[in-house]
């Protein structure tokens, strides 16, 4: 048994087909294209399936269901997609009914970021637990919740907002429209954003000879003895803490599994996020929640899709 699991993004759309145990039999991607509406990216979704389900290593293989991954709002239940900000032009898209309807395979939706926790669950960093948190750290900051083996999805499909909490009131202003959010102060872009004030300030630093300074920069040049640099990256992984302590402390995990490109500052990243969660965690066992780098890598999308098939 096998399923078709499809990873809908901004930039690209990735699918595969994912035995029960994990092993993606057949991949491909194509871009998005978000920028040429929704009709256009249908398309290449259906097209993309249907290309996959007819390569010839997956003869004899049977498919028993579609999962799809689409970043939200999304009402999982309806199939319904509302707006996702990098997918211009989807109001209240019936995705389950088109796919389902295209393909002629059953098919369920779920939130990327549920997805995404779901397959760390599954296949990845948070295998043989019960109960973990999942975080991506990126151009956003998502998460996904999972509880004694299945997604929390709340009322409205809205749990898992994590990049939501505030952890600096009175701090920048958030997408959502809130000050302070993780997301503010933590996440790629709002790392970023910190690095191009301090060098519009005139602070002596290395940072002021990169014209768009991205985390990244930031990373190398703290690694390197800048001042400057250290101080925007020691606030971002201070805040992080601060948001993963809160999760910690009130839904006290297994394991919190992180994801996405801030990780790939490795080690510069993890001790500093640990040890801020030892000091910061009072009423839960902290050294018994392991922080944890995501184990999926660019695959996360479509084995937590093929997940959500899969748990369907």
């Amino acid at each position: 048994m096998a399923v078709l699991a499809i990873d809908i993004g901004g930039t690209k759309l990735a699918a595969g087909v994912v035995d029960t145990d994990g092993r993606m039999l057949s991949r491909g991607e194509v871009p998005t294209l978000a920028t040429e509406g929704l009709e256009p990216v249908l398309g290449r979704i259906v097209g993309l399936g249907r290309e996959l389900l007819s390569r010839p290593e997956i003869a004899g293989v049977r498919v028993q269901r579609i999962g799809v991954g689409c970043a939200g709002p999304v009402d999982i239940k309806a199939g319904l997609v509302f707006q996702p900000p990098n997918l211009p032009g989807w109001t209240q898209v019936p995705l389950t009914d088109h796919i389902q309807r295209s393909l002629g395979l059953p098919t369920v939706l779920e939130n990327d970021a549920n997805a995404a926790a779901l397959g760390e669950f599954r296949y990845g960093a948070g295998k043989e637990a019960r109960s973990i948190v999942y975080l991506t750290v990126s151009t956003g900051i998502g998460g996904g919740i999972i509880l004694d083996g299945k997604v929390w999805h709340g009322v409205k499909d809205a749990a898992g907002e994590i990049g939501h909490i505030t952890v600096c009131p009175d701090g920048p202003l958030c997408g959502c429209g809130n000050r302070g959010c993780l997301e503010a102060m933590s996440s790629g872009p709002s790392i970023a954003r910190r690095a191009r004030e301090i060098v519009a300030s005139g602070r002596q630093t290395r940072l002021s000879a990169i014209p768009e300074p991205a985390a990244a920069d930031v990373v190398r040049l703290a690694q390197e003895g800048d001042a400057v640099a250290a101080e925007v990256w020691a606030d971002a992984v201070k805040y992080l803490g601060i948001g993963v302590a809160a999760v910690i402390t009130f839904l006290a995990p297994e394991r919190v599994v992180i994801g996405g490109g801030v990780t790939k500052a490795g080690d510069a990243l993890f001790q500093p996020l640990r040890e801020q969660a030892r000091q910061r965690v009072k009423l839960v066992p902290v050294e018994s929640v392991p922080i944890l780098p995501a184990a999926l890598g660019p695959d996360v999308g479509i084995l937590g899709a093929a997940a959500v098939a899969l748990d369907a």
